[in-house]
């Protein structure tokens, strides 16, 4: 006690003593009172140092919280604090794994004491460490508190991780598991839980997409399972969110495996948690077929196989769900020159899109053009024909299977959904009861569980209602007169897939059914490489598109009938009588003499001028130089007939050369008007 006074100076009693009261856990501030007891009672020894009591400040804020990290400790943060602004004269902790459990936080609070001259105290005597003896001891006892922090961490992992490889790790479990009396997994009880699990793993079976799945949930009126805070908390029922479909189809105990380990941890410098999904291979602990499951191991890989897929769309169509568009091969289609899957985009042309697959992987990786460009619409045809060519003799048996399936589905739905029904009818002889047992004087609760009582009454008018409604919809789907469609359908397969009211999302689906992939190679034409799902291939090659400018182009049979009319009408005479015949442009559109004009240039066919003049016929400029007239005489004598003339253009024309005799005619004329002007 002596030395400690020595150590004390007027200085430090100026300025506060911080009483820094910390434990680990809740559990601990509960339990362990006597701990927390003893860290109070150091305010006695400030006091017995000098230090009086309005000036010892407790700290005690962080009761319940661990010394691992400083982030989540704000009344550790306070203290460094009023270290750093030279407020404190002493720091009173119990130990030092009562301030830090962590040596990086520890030193910098033992630098900051230095630099203050801040002097600690604990349980075993008082430190000032600026002193290079306090100061090694002082980090000596930090780093043995951060060790003892690592040596519980690991005990209690270890008997942790040894539990987890016997699979006797009892942790939370997904919605449709519980633990029965031996603390061993169960499949819930509940049927119409276990039901619509099924149907949610069916789905998407037969959907492949999780998005799809909770379109038919919704579409069907079902509704999913779900805890608030897991156990054997009350179910609570809804309709079926994005994130708890991915979420169970993610969940590996949905095909009875108990697996530890999936995800790593790591603390970030603000205090929170990064959180890293670890690949399959790195998994900790996967024990299969340790409980029963609602699917198996291979198929909940398929699941995963297909989610992967689904999340490459946007980049990669390669095996994503079929969706909207006219591309047959999307998902199919893969590169002939390097092997990447092909992307599709659209064109729109005369209101309709044109499919083209792009081979861009590297265009996205490396900024380097696409390896090929493949115009999709011959493509889509070929293997539409492929196609028809190959169902026809299966089709009478893929319409059963077809129509088995869908009536396999609405039966697993009426299940459901009477499942549902009864539900509510349990909950409204649960109500009753309740409400036929509480005394009638009672007014206060009687009034409560009637009001309840009519709520579940309400609810089952409404759940039989809807499943009413929901049931005679099914039967008016598959009534005779549509299965009579399908097998009429079956029996005329190419009428089917040509029907403009097929949705393209269907083709797309058939075409999945039969075809594994297609390899595209562009060069002189296009070569198409086709894999059937049975190992099958085959080759077709496909004549490269016409250019833009050919789609376009004016039927030949037409430009002869306009190189015919040329000989005796102008371009807008030739416009106006093939329109009245109804023949169009290669744009769809009626014919104008500058279009007519512009086909002829593009052609290279002679206008009507240039065969008027290849005949000697002379312009209204060189017939009055000729005749030594005015071109207002020429079209006079154009007009009365004395000269005759060729239309061209918009009223322009060319004149016939006229006769010696007719030129000395009109010579005489014009010296007799010459005379009779001057006399």
């Amino acid at each position: 006690m002596i030395e400690a006074a020595q150590k004390v100076s007027a200085s430090h009693l100026k300025r506060n003593a911080y009483l820094y009261v910390r434990q680990s856990t809740p559990q601990q501030v509960l339990e362990h009172a006597e701990s927390t007891a003893r860290q109070y009672a150091l305010r006695q020894r400030a006091t017995a140092l000098g230090w009086p009591a309005e000036q010892i400040v407790v700290i005690d804020s962080d009761l319940g919280q661990s010394g691992a990290f400083a982030a989540d400790r704000d009344g550790f943060q306070k203290l460094v604090a009023e270290v750093s602004l030279g407020r404190a004269g002493l720091v009173l902790g119990l130990e030092v794994s009562r301030l830090a459990r962590n040596c990086a936080e520890w030193h910098r609070l033992l630098e900051l004491c230095a630099y203050s001259d801040t002097l600690i105290l604990d349980e075993d005597g008082i430190y000032n460490p600026s002193q290079f003896n306090d100061r090694l001891l002082l980090g000596l006892k930090g780093t043995m508190s951060e060790a003892e922090l690592h040596i519980l961490h690991a005990r209690m992992q270890g008997g942790l991780l040894n539990k987890a490889r016997r699979g006797e790790l009892a942790i939370p479990l997904p919605i449709g598991f519980l633990y029965d009396a031996a603390s061993r997994v169960i499949l819930d009880p509940d049927q119409q839980v276990q039901q619509s699990i099924h149907w949610l793993f069916d789905s998407f079976r037969r959907l492949g997409s999780a998005m799809a799945v909770i379109r038919e949930f919704h579409r069907q009126g079902l509704r999913f399972p779900r805890r608030r805070c897991g156990g054997p908390t009350p179910l609570l029922w809804g309709e079926l969110a994005y994130g708890h479909t991915i979420s169970i189809l993610h969940n590996p105990r949905y095909a009875g495996a108990f697996v530890y380990g999936r995800s790593r941890y790591r603390r970030k410098p603000d205090g929170g948690t990064v959180v890293t999904n670890l690949p399959q291979d790195q998994w900790q602990i996967v024990l299969r077929d340790a409980h029963p499951g609602y699917i198996s191991w291979e198929q909940y890989q398929e699941n995963l196989q297909r989610l992967r897929e689904n999340e490459q769309v946007r980049s990669v169509d390669h095996q994503a769900p079929a969706r909207e568009g006219p591309a047959l091969l999307q998902g199919l289609a893969l590169c002939g020159r390097c092997g990447d899957p092909m992307t599709v985009r659209y064109k729109i042309y005369r209101e309709q899109l044109i499919p083209y697959y792009e081979c861009q992987r590297r265009t996205q990786q490396r900024g380097e053009p696409p390896c090929q460009v493949v115009h999709g619409v011959n493509v889509d045809a070929a293997i539409s024909k492929l196609l028809l060519e190959a169902v026809t003799p299966l089709a009478l048996e893929v319409a059963l299977s077809v129509q088995q399936e869908i009536q396999s589905r609405v039966e697993e739905a009426d299940r459901l959904r009477r499942a549902q029904v009864e539900r509510a009818r349990y909950e409204v002889r649960l109500a009753q009861r309740r409400y036929m047992q509480v005394d009638p004087d009672n007014r206060l609760v009687a009034g409560t569980l009637e009001a309840d009582w009519n709520n579940k009454l309400r609810a089952l008018a409404d759940a039989e209602q809807e499943y009413e409604r929901q049931r005679q919809a099914d039967t008016a789907q598959l009534d005779s007169k549509q299965r009579e469609q399908i097998m009429a359908m079956a029996r005329d397969f190419p009428r089917l897939w040509q029907d403009p009211n097929t949705p393209d999302r269907e083709r797309k689906r058939i075409a999945r059914l039969i075809l594994e992939d297609v390899t595209l190679t562009k060069a002189k034409e296009i070569t198409l490489g086709v894999r059937f799902k049975g190992g099958a291939t085959t080759v077709l090659n496909v004549p490269l598109p016409h250019p833009y400018w050919e789609l376009h182009r004016l039927d030949p049979a037409v430009m002869q009938e306009i190189d015919r009319l040329l000989e005796r009408h102008t371009e807008a005479e030739i416009a106006a009588m093939l329109n009245a015949r109804g023949l169009r442009t290669g744009y769809d559109l009626t014919f104008n003499a500058v279009g007519i004009q512009h086909a002829l240039r593009r052609h290279g066919i002679k206008s009507r001028w240039q065969r008027l003049r290849e005949c000697g016929l002379l312009t209204i400029e060189e017939m009055a130089a000729q005749l030594h007239t005015s071109q207002t005489m020429i079209w006079y004598w154009r007009c009365h007939g004395v000269l005759r003339g060729e239309a061209y253009g918009a009223r322009q024309f060319l004149y016939y050369q006229p006769s010696p005799e007719l030129v000395k005619e009109f010579q005489t004329r014009k010296k007799h008007r010459e005379v009779q002007y001057a006399t």
